[in-house]
């Protein structure tokens, strides 16, 4: 989302220069991944994070985890993105749920994740890989079947699996329900990675917003969290025109 100025694998190469020491991306499938991680290691800066194939954007496909009948489709999805995070030696991958159809069952959408969650924790464990759950706010992901942080808590507690954890998306938090610290203190034992963006917009997470991040970052601090915060936003008017918030930050 960030660095679009220049293509895909340049990237890497911007954000170290920027400053940041990991970076994360959607869906890095775009590209080999040897090349990829060749990039990464030229740049020094990890992977940290990316999502599974969500299947084909175009046509709506936002993931399987929670469709029914696309059992096969969730483990070939999940085979590839456990392959790429073997190479690019990645520790994280977000599993998306998927939108569901208006004549599937919400409640075997739910065992169907639950089922796919548990079976994908066993292939990932061997990798030494975490899957994430995160919440997409209805605007953004109309239809997204999981789309609220208690919803998340029950299936990750239903799941019951030490490397199945909770992704904190300050600005999907902030879209579906608000309560950022509320919800940050009371999911803080489950959060194994953070995203950030300001709303409205999903743009910098700056004075402009009407979240306090200086706020949050303090409270991230002393909360002990020792994960990553990734940026995902929408610069405004370029990327590097847009990150004097994170200058200010650094001093």
């Amino acid at each position: 989302m960030m660095f679009n100025e220049v293509p895909f694998l340049e990237r890497i190469e911007l954000a170290a220069r920027a400053g940041f020491e990991a970076v994360e991306c959607l869906f890095p499938f775009v590209e080999d991944a040897d090349l990829l991680a060749a990039r990464l290691k030229a740049a020094g800066v990890p992977q940290v994070l990316f999502n599974v194939p969500p299947g084909d954007w175009d046509k709506g496909e936002r993931g399987f985890g929670a469709l029914p009948d696309r059992r096969d489709d969730f483990r070939k999805s999940m085979h590839l993105a456990l392959r790429y995070a073997s190479v690019l030696q990645c520790p994280r991958i977000h599993v998306m749920a998927g939108i569901p159809r208006a004549a599937d069952d919400l409640s075997d959408c739910r065992e169907a994740f639950i089922e796919n969650l548990q079976w994908a924790s066993e292939q990932a464990k061997q990798h030494g890989v975490t899957l994430l759950l995160e919440p997409l706010n209805p605007t953004d992901m109309p239809g997204y079947f999981l789309n609220s942080v208690p919803q998340a808590a029950e299936i990750i507690a239903a799941v019951d699996r030490k490397n199945v954890a909770y992704q904190f998306d300050a600005y999907h938090v902030q879209m579906t329900q608000g309560r950022i610290i509320e919800t940050f203190k009371t999911m803080l034992p489950f959060i194994q990675h953070i995203q950030i963006s300001g709303v409205p917009g999903r743009c910098e997470p700056d004075a402009y917003q009407e979240i306090n991040f200086p706020y949050l970052f303090n409270l991230i601090d002393e909360s002990g969290y020792t994960g990553w915060v990734g940026c995902e936003y929408r610069p405004r008017s370029g990327t590097e025109k847009g990150l004097q918030w994170y200058r200010d930050l650094l001093r």
